[in-house]
């Protein structure tokens, strides 16, 4: 395998408009690995940790290890408002569709949405944003976006599902700093290796940018209440 930390920004793989992805470029640096395959996939705005198989039988037993949910996926973001609960499991089905523009989109609906289940849990809040740790135990499109705005929280730079007056504000210092990506970010994958069997837990540190605003956030949340 290969763990790689993805920036934000960058896709995991060509097509829709991107003509190179995290995929390609790393085939193209490694041009004597014979077999380079994502395990999973990562949206184009989010960083974080992911996993290349350099064998098919390590690709086969990830997929399958995902399919049984032995593969545990763990986020950090900043969600606009105040978060209510310190653990939050929200359990509602998410349907995809494309827009008439050809826009892939994702929704909740109760009647041909897939199970989904994400674990939301409350690390500080800020006042106008909350600070959350996410845990996945399914693996849908967009899942944590989406479920996110279900509860009235959307996520901080969401383009698709946020809130665009908000997230404007945002990029231009509202939160003390300019701020402008999407915070999501995957810090952390817990499995077991596809051939030895070895506990593995592999974690990427928060960007700087995402580290800059919660430090920002942190300091002024300490002067308030100076």
């Amino acid at each position: 395998m290969l763990i790689v930390d993805k920036p934000a920004g960058l896709a995991a793989h060509g097509g829709s408009g991107v003509a190179f992805g995290l995929i390609e470029r790393l085939r193209a640096a490694r041009p004597n690995q014979p077999f380079l395959e994502l395990a999973h996939r990562l949206d184009r705005d989010t960083s974080g940790v992911m996993i290349i198989a350099k064998s098919r039988k390590a690709l086969v037993r990830l997929h399958e290890m995902m399919r049984d949910g032995k593969v545990h996926k763990s986020y950090k973001t900043l969600v606009m408002g105040d978060w209510v609960n310190d653990r939050q499991h929200v359990k509602v089905p998410l349907h995809k569709y494309v827009t008439a523009s050809g826009e892939r989109r994702v929704c909740v609906d109760m009647d041909k949405g897939l199970p989904s289940h994400t674990i939301f849990e409350l690390l500080d809040r800020f006042k106008t944003v909350s600070y959350l740790n996410v845990d996945l135990k399914t693996g849908r499109t967009h899942q944590i976006r989406v479920h996110a705005q279900y509860c009235g929280h959307p996520l901080v730079g969401d383009e698709k599902y946020g809130d665009y007056e908000f997230n404007k504000a945002v990029t231009k210092g509202l939160l003390g700093i300019p701020f402008k990506r999407m915070f999501l970010h995957a810090w952390r994958l817990s499995f077991s290796h596809p051939i030895s069997g070895a506990a593995l837990v592999v974690t990427a540190p928060l960007p700087k940018e995402c580290a800059q605003l919660i430090a920002q956030l942190k300091n002024k949340k300490g002067s308030d209440a100076c």
